[in-house]
């Protein structure tokens, strides 16, 4: 008998045998339900853009790898950091040196940062937390 007959072959009470369907099957479902369990992707609650895109309000745009971009509401500033969870340490960040006048430039301060719901929270070199993001997109 050939392979293909073999496949088709009727079993012993004349029905066809579907035990290579059924296996199959059961591994796809198998396959789906644990794609399901797999939650999140690190750090998926960090990327997007924080804060205001308003003039002289600070914003921050963190992407899947670490990357960051965004403003203290008057120097740019960029670089690249290390997503754990729901935390980001920056990496060394480079910023315009722009003078603006009343405009508060902490976000240059930023060691961490913490996003809890649509809040990141950013911390400095000592641990404090020196402000916060919030979602916006």
């Amino acid at each position: 008998m050939n392979r293909r007959k073999a496949r088709h072959a009727k079993g012993a009470n004349g029905m066809r045998s579907t035990r290579g369907l059924r296996a199959g099957s059961i591994v796809l479902v198998a396959a789906a339900l644990l794609a399901g369990c797999a939650g999140t992707p690190s750090g998926a609650a960090l990327v997007g853009t924080w804060g205001s895109t308003a003039s002289k309000q600070p914003n921050l745009t963190i992407e899947n790898n670490g990357s960051f971009s965004g403003t203290d509401g008057c120097n740019r500033l960029t670089g690249t950091g290390s997503i754990d969870g729901d935390s980001i340490t920056f990496g060394p960040m480079a910023s315009t040196l722009m003078a603006c006048e009343g405009v508060d430039e902490w976000l240059n301060k930023a060691a961490t940062g913490t996003a809890k719901g649509s809040t990141l929270t950013i911390y400095d070199d000592g641990g404090n937390a020196i402000g916060t993001l919030e979602k916006s997109d």
